[in-house]
């Protein structure tokens, strides 16, 4: 399964990269590929190379402005124009979608594929990883929105909120199979 992870490039506390490097253990391990935005910084980093030492394949999609952070020795690196591109590119690749701790960036390509999903333009799982409860206060928003009619479709068609990796990992796992 290709496993598109939307995260920050910061460098960040333990409490973020810890379950950030267990989450990307578990997608090595389990033979699948990391699609991500290809920066060899930050939580990104830590991901990449979480994942490739547990032996999974790395895909990025890194964009122009940011070629020159992008992880050499990735299995496959595609350099996309600008940021729509690269959104569109790397949604084009996943199987399905994990939000992961980070900022604007994050927050847009987040609302970007719940739209889509809201709207029926994919069917992609998508699932928000709380980590240190860091997403609480969206959680609390999107639950507003959809109690008082924002939301066309339930919030738990939308999204899934797993606090744990292997939570995360179990629940695009069981999605694959169809249960």
């Amino acid at each position: 399964m290709n496993i598109c992870v939307f995260l920050s490039a910061a460098d960040l506390d333990e409490r973020y990269t810890r379950p950030a490097r267990e989450f990307a253990e578990l997608i090595g391990k389990s033979g699948h590929t990391l699609v991500w935005g290809g920066s060899d910084s930050g939580l990104m980093k830590v991901v990449a190379d979480g994942v490739q030492e547990a032996g999974g394949r790395l895909l990025g999609v890194s964009v122009e402005f940011l070629a020159n952070k992008a992880r050499p020795g990735a299995d496959e690196m595609i350099i996309a124009a600008d940021l729509g591109e690269r959104k569109k590119l790397l949604l084009e690749k996943a199987d399905a979608v994990v939000i992961m701790v980070g900022g604007t960036g994050t927050l847009d390509e987040a609302t970007e594929i719940l739209e889509l999903k809201k709207h029926g333009r994919t069917a992609k799982p998508v699932v928000l990883l709380n980590t240190a409860g860091f997403y609480d206060g969206l959680r609390e928003q999107f639950r507003r929105m959809e109690a008082e009619g924002f939301l066309p479709r339930p919030l738990a068609e939308l999204v899934f909120f797993a606090d744990e990796p292997a939570a995360a990992l179990a629940y695009l796992e069981e999605q694959a199979a169809g249960h």
